[in-house]
């Protein structure tokens, strides 16, 4: 069983008035298999976590630690973060101009797994995957990203996991601009992906709507850089029925629901 535990984390980012804190004390335990969601405002630093995890050079950490089997995570560069295991998908993800999709798959694979897959093997598996997230195979040799709408990036970042086969996967907020049809293919991958590899996984949402696919452990909410409460899937049943009014005007310091 593999552990990512985050503890104390305090987070800053620079702006124009300075250094603005937005992790104000984050402490989180996943393990694998464990699928934990975070909700909140916006604001109130779910991304942020996401990015200081994967190691954005934007987001400074002032204190606290993020381990991985006990292994100092952010003294890692990103690409180590991705060879030990770490996968983010992203929120807007980029485009990589030049590169194909089916390069840039196998090259990931053999950066992660420190010698190419067998290409026979490897090409079955790709065209496997892309069929159950319903992609066109032609996708395989258009540019990473380029000219892909919200839903066909999603997917890819899916079908980036499945094949890449991490320890712990954060998706930052994958069911956004997602139909209905579009939200359970992804959300189906997502299970696949996890059921495969037993990977733990940080799912970071506005709604509850892809929670009806991915049945969250775990659900912790978010507001001004700190976990307010932690609970089960009925605190996102909660949320959905009282919205996050409540935190916001109160100021609560972090509970676990049912405690």
């Amino acid at each position: 069983m593999a552990t990512l535990e985050i503890t104390d984390l305090h987070v800053s980012v620079d702006t124009e008035d300075g250094s603005k804190e937005i992790l104000k004390g984050v402490t989180l335990t996943i393990n694998s298999a464990e699928t934990h969601a975070i909700m909140g405002p916006n604001g109130s630093g779910k991304s942020t976590l996401a990015y200081s995890i994967a190691g954005h050079p934007k987001y400074t950490v002032t204190s606290g630690s993020i381990t991985l089997d006990g292994e100092d995570v952010l003294s890692m560069s990103v690409d180590e973060r991705a060879r030990a295991g770490l996968f983010l998908a992203m929120q807007y993800p980029v485009e990589v101009p030049g590169v194909t999709v089916s390069n840039f798959l196998r090259t990931a694979k053999t950066a992660i797994d420190g010698e190419a897959p067998k290409l026979r093997t490897w090409v079955k598996d790709v065209r496997n995957t892309m069929t159950e997230l319903r992609m066109d195979a032609a996708f395989a040799e258009r540019n990473v990203n380029e000219g892909f709408s919200g839903g066909e990036k999603k997917r890819h970042e899916i079908l980036q996991m499945e094949l890449l086969r991490p320890k712990f996967a954060v998706l930052d907020e994958t069911d956004s601009g997602l139909d209905v049809d579009a939200l359970r293919v992804v959300s189906e991958g997502v299970n696949r992906a996890q059921q495969a590899t037993d990977a733990g996984i940080l799912l970071i949402t506005h709604y509850t709507r892809i929670l009806r696919y991915i049945t969250p452990d775990h659900v912790h909410v978010f507001v001004d850089g700190r976990i307010a409460e932690q609970g089960g899937p009925e605190l996102a049943d909660q949320l959905e029925a009282e919205g996050y009014d409540r935190y916001i005007a109160t100021g609560e310091p972090a509970t676990t629901a049912g405690a």
